[in-house]
Order: structure tokens, then C-alpha cells, then sequence
């Protein structure tokens, strides 16, 4: 690992999957813009149709910029077995796209649970008990229909698929990924390992201990703050999860829990040689989006600074 490299994605921009943070995006070319600008190298795709769904359009949109496209989120109601069909097709053809502009590396088809519709969970999302999971008949459901997207996924296109646990999903805890893994198949699904999810849903677990327990299926990382002060009055309060990021529970990197300086240490004594994506999850019109980009990219440099020498 020669330096950190280091992308973002337009849930930065306030650009998120769910329904319920649906709000005035800014559009995609000033997104990207932005993001070089902010000192980015990479991007994801975004919701479907955020940016140009035609290869040749979006690869020159890349191009011009000089960016990597790493990955796309693909929510899959996985626990149900009458929207897996779609899933799969919805999957296909998002790796379809990401397969043409992709280079080197390659994409990840980042696959995950329907999070934020489950009522129960995303009531409780950084607080679920072990009564509120998935029974073990749901679980092996649940898991084949991962094998099979990424099945379906491997075959037709090349990629590899990666998993997002997530807060307000089925595969939030500490234990519920590690069921998730268990039930899966370790050379079809590997994990993104999240560090802002994995220390809100485990309830402040420390997240170089989820890094050493998972290490063996962490194929990507996403870089995600948690702040503290907020997770607690969240639990304390019964915040839901879109509660908890409007008062900003993913705060700016080294702004929260999250020991990012330890996890660089962990990545260059794993080897680990991918990307990283930071991610600040924000709902639209939240805050300067522009300037916590680069605010958490300066971040990442004072750290890299010390482990590599100046970037």
C-alpha cells in the first residue's frame, strides 16, 4: 500500500437511496465537479439515473475528469423471495453499466437490504436487540438470495459483489453480519466493511474490532464517522435512523468515534491495496457539502502524511 486511495460518493452530496431523504439534489456534473475539485480520484454511481445511464455518456463524463468509477448500492429486498427475481434484473443491469466504464480496478456490484423500510428496524436502527432479526429460515433466505444476485452478477458481467451491512436494515449488528457471512458463500460475497454503520448499529463497539473479526471477507471499505454525543441521545431519545442523520449522527471524519488513524494503521499492515470511499451520509440542503468533502480529504492527508509521507 503505497498511499491511501481515496474516492466519494454522491450520498456526500446529499444524494441518498432512501425515500424518506428525497429532497433537491444537486445535479450530478457539479457533483463530480466538486469532488475532483475537493481532491477525490473516485466516485460511485449514485441512485439509478442520478448520473448518465448510457455507457459511452458516462464514461466520458468520467474520463474528462480523470475519475474511477468503484461501485454502485443496489438495495434488494433479500428476505423476500417474490422480489428477488427483480432484484437480480435490477442488479444486471446496474453492473451491465458499471462493467462498461469500469477499468482498473474493477467495479463492486455493492449489494444491500431494503434499508430504512422495515418500520421496526429503522425505529430502532443502532439499538436492535437480537428479538428484532431474522428468523433462521428468513436467514438462509436471505443469504441464498445474496449468493444468487452475485451469482447472476459474476457470470454475466465479471464483477464481484460486496455486501453494505447497514443501520435500519437486517445486517446491522456485529452478530447479524457475521450470521450473514457464515451463511454465504465467501468466494461469491465479500463484505464493505463500513465504519460509521458497523459503530452505530453495534452500539459503540470499537471498530478495529470489527475490522480483525471480518478481516477475511473485507474487500472494500467505506470511511464514515459516528459521533458519539448523538448515537447516545439518539438511543436515549428513540431517535429513528433518519432522525439520528438529521442531527447529524455521520458527522465529518475525524469529528466522531471512529479511530480513523488506528484503521489506516490496520489497512497498511493487512495490505490492503484497494480504494476507499468516504462517505458522509447527508439529507439534502444539510450543511456545506462541498467544503466537508474537503475538509474530511484534508483529514485523510494530515493522517497519510504521517503513515507514507506527504501524498
Amino acid at each position: 500500500m503505497a498511499g491511501l486511495q481515496v474516492g466519494n460518493a454522491p450520498c456526500s452530496w446529499g444524494t441518498l437511496e432512501f425515500e424518506g431523504a428525497q429532497g433537491e439534489q444537486i445535479p450530478y456534473n457539479c457533483m463530480l465537479d466538486e469532488l475532483v475539485e475537493t481532491g477525490y480520484t473516485v466516485t460511485e454511481l449514485g441512485d439509478w439515473g442520478y448520473m448518465p445511464t448510457d455507457p459511452a455518456a458516462l464514461k466520458s463524463e468520467l474520463s474528462r475528469r480523470g475519475l474511477v468509477m468503484l461501485g454502485a448500492f443496489v438495495p434488494v429486498a433479500l428476505k423476500e423471495p417474490a422480489a428477488l427475481a427483480a432484484g437480480v434484473a435490477n442488479a444486471l443491469k446496474t453492473a451491465r453499466l458499471l462493467a462498461a466504464v469500469g477499468t482498473d480496478p474493477k467495479p463492486y456490484l455493492v449489494l444491500a437490504d431494503i434499508n430504512g423500510t422495515v418500520p421496526e428496524r429503522t425505529r430502532n436502527a443502532g439499538r436492535v436487540t437480537a428479538e428484532m432479526g431474522l428468523s433462521p429460515g428468513v436467514w438462509k433466505t436471505f443469504a441464498e438470495g445474496a449468493n444468487q444476485v452475485a451469482r447472476a452478477v459474476r457470470e454475466e458481467t465479471g464483477l464481484r459483489t460486496v455486501f453494505h451491512h447497514h443501520c435500519a436494515g437486517y445486517v446491522e449488528t456485529p452478530e447479524e453480519i457475521a450470521r450473514f457471512l457464515e451463511l454465504t458463500d465467501p468466494e461469491l460475497v465479500g463484505l464493505v466493511f463500513d465504519c460509521g454503520h458497523y459503530a452505530y448499529g453495534s452500539g459503540g463497539y470499537d471498530v478495529l474490532a470489527g475490522l480483525d473479526r471480518f478481516a477475511q471477507r473485507i474487500w472494500y471499505i467505506h470511511f464514515k464517522d459516528c459521533q458519539p454525543e448523538v448515537a447516545s441521545r439518539a438511543r436515549a431519545e428513540h431517535w429513528d435512523y433518519f432522525q439520528a442523520l438529521r442531527h447529524g449522527v455521520f458527522c465529518e471524519l475525524g469529528k466522531g468515534s471512529v479511530d480513523f488513524p488506528a484503521v489506516l494503521r490496520w489497512m497498511k499492515a493487512h495490505h490492503y491495496d484497494g480504494y476507499t470511499l468516504v462517505e458522509q451520509d447527508v439529507l439534502p440542503g444539510m450543511g456545506t457539502t462541498k467544503e466537508s468533502a474537503r475538509r474530511n480529504r484534508e483529514y485523510l492527508r494530515s493522517i497519510e502524511s504521517n503513515l507514507y509521507g506527504a501524498p
